[in-house]
């Protein structure tokens, strides 16, 4: 073979390795302000009286769209958490290692107080500025949300004793991140976790057989040791637990510290963490207590009503953070269409796809509605009809918002195409998020069954619902008609447990429709109540009736639309 041979193939091959130019693929979704196309967010906001707090949400939507915050989220999610039983000497240590990127995102939420803020600032729509800087979060990465959330709710239930509360709330609310593991004595900030489900029990908690024995005379703020195991406790390395376990006087809760007060470890010891398909980024863990020393918060036996008002917050946390995802998935979706053509056109001026995408938007639209005036009722639990609101509707939320979302991810997930199933784009993990908080803190029919004891406990909680409901009343014939039916649905109280699903679903169907009225912005909510309360029944997503303004929905989910 010649030289000039040679070069002439070696020109061939560096020409064939230039195969494509790449083209028709939206940019990252990156360097954005994730609250300033918010319309939905921004409109709740004023509505609900979070609007002091708009200049640092926005800031912090500039900070939660930012590259290296979105990159932060993948990171915590490819490195799994790892999980140390002994160090390099043979020392139980129980110790789990997360990637960096964990602690970036636990330390900027700490540090905006999305775990302390209602407390420490307790004024008017301080739960509904939380409420939306945590929405923002969530939006970037999910599991970390959980030790920000049982840290948030668990202050309620250490108020009930004053000595525990005396010694670990100041360190709760501080507004800071430390993840050493060392004892909290030395730490200026802790987080709190929570262990509750027993193999044999799952929700039903009475069912659990750890046992707590007193140390000296027992009784509320006395130490006890604890011995038994718990199927699930979320984020092993908070600083402290609260547990459930059975002590003379029945069932009660226990804030159990991963470190003795002597400075030794407590022998709460990790078998092993959950190999989730979902959430990965969170260490859930397997646990055994042998002897594990905690301090008894609340009244012997009173163990559920004490946390209770944990589960309370949590479960509005669910909501929260489903709606985050809703969201998240919507805009990437209207993204991705904004910048891909097929067949001639962009993917969001056809007219199918606009379709898809407006409905996608609207459950968004409907799930800030409901979450937000929850948030207000938070922030108004000294009114006893907002308290009576608030018992009936975290459960109503928490079973339709979060049921709502794995459809939704998939949804959201198809207009991005095979994009949508790889793990480079963050659709992939929105998709095996969804199902989470659906089934976390009471799964659907626990919910349910939950508004059927609520009912029947204190049934002035449905007149109180329905009083909302009245709100919005006059505007829409369709929800008109479905209130009354509902309103009807409830004189008849035959079979009321087979029909408890169908009942839920209705009362929240209602009011989000009746707070979107409410809202004051009739295309949206006129939509809303079309698609989800006419003649439809059991839909897709894509199949909204005709003649609604589809374009303004389209508007309100662009993230990058001003």
């Amino acid at each position: 073979m010649s030289k000039d041979q040679v070069r002439n193939e070696e020109g061939i091959s560096a020409c064939s390795s230039l195969t494509h130019e790449v083209m028709n693929q939206a940019p990252a979704l990156e360097n954005y302000n994730a609250f300033a196309g918010d319309n939905a967010l921004r409109d709740a906001l004023t509505r609900e009286g979070g609007d002091w707090d708009l200049d640092a949400i926005s800031r912090y939507g500039e900070q939660t769209g930012s590259a290296q915050v979105i990159e932060y989220g993948f990171l915590a999610n490819e490195y799994k958490p790892q999980f140390h039983s002994h160090d390099r000497y043979g020392n139980r240590v129980d110790l789990v290692k997360f990637h960096p990127s964990y602690h970036a995102l636990m330390t900027m939420a700490t540090e905006q107080g999305l775990h302390s803020s209602p407390w420490t600032n307790p004024c008017a729509g301080a739960h509904v500025a939380r409420a939306a800087k945590s929405y923002l979060q969530a939006q970037v990465e999910a599991g970390h949300g959980c030790p920000l959330t049982m840290t948030f709710a668990s202050v309620p239930t250490l108020k009930l004793t004053d000595s525990v509360a005396q010694d670990w709330l100041p360190k709760v609310l501080a507004n800071g991140y430390d993840p050493r593991n060392v004892p909290d004595a030395q730490k200026q900030a802790v987080t709190i976790g929570m262990g509750m489900t027993e193999k044999q029990g799952g929700s039903d908690v009475r069912a659990n057989t750890s046992v707590a024995r007193p140390i000296d005379s027992g009784g509320a703020g006395q130490l006890y040791a604890l011995t038994g195991h718990k199927w699930f406790m979320s984020a092993p390395m908070c600083d402290g637990f609260l547990m459930l376990a059975q002590a003379p006087g029945g069932l009660s809760c226990f804030l159990v510290p991963r470190w003795r007060p002597d400075g030794s470890k407590n022998p709460l010891q990790v078998q092993r963490l959950k190999n989730k398909m979902g959430n990965v980024s969170n260490a859930s863990s397997e646990v055994e207590m042998r002897g594990a020393l905690g301090w008894m918060v609340g009244e012997e036996g009173r163990g559920v009503p004490a946390i209770i008002e944990m589960v309370s917050l949590t479960r509005f946390d669910c909501m929260v953070g489903s709606m985050a995802g809703q969201r998240q998935a919507v805009v990437q979706a209207v993204h991705h269409a904004s910048h891909r053509s097929a067949f001639g056109k962009t993917l969001i001026d056809q007219p199918l796809m606009q379709n898809v995408l407006a409905d996608l938007h609207l459950e968004v639209e409907g799930a800030m509605a409901l979450t937000m005036r929850m948030a207000r009722s938070l922030d108004s639990l000294d009114s006893e009809p907002e308290k009576l609101f608030m018992r009936l509707g975290t459960a109503v939320g928490k079973y339709w918002i979060c049921k709502r979302s794995p459809n939704h991810a998939y949804e959201a997930m198809e207009c991005l195409g095979g994009n949508g199933v790889t793990e480079d784009f963050i659709m992939a993990r929105l998709y095996r998020e969804a199902p989470i908080n659906a089934i976390w803190e009471g799964s659907g029919n626990v919910q349910a069954l939950d508004v059927l004891r609520a009912l029947a406990k204190t049934p002035a909680v449905l007149d109180v619902w329905f009083a909302e409901l009245s709100k919005g009343m006059g505007h829409i014939k369709l929800l008109d008609a479905a209130i009354a039916r509902l309103k009807d649905a409830f004189t008849d109280l035959s079979d009321i447990e087979y029909r408890a699903r169908y009942l839920v679903e209705q009362l929240a169907l209602t009011m989000q429709g009746s707070l979107l009225v409410q809202a004051g912005n009739a295309p949206v909510a006129e939509a809303f109540v079309a698609s989800r309360l006419g003649d439809h029944g059991e839909r897709n997503y894509g199949t909204l009736p005709r003649g609604l303004d589809v374009s303004l929905l389209l508007q309100r989910a662009n993230p990058l639309a001003s």
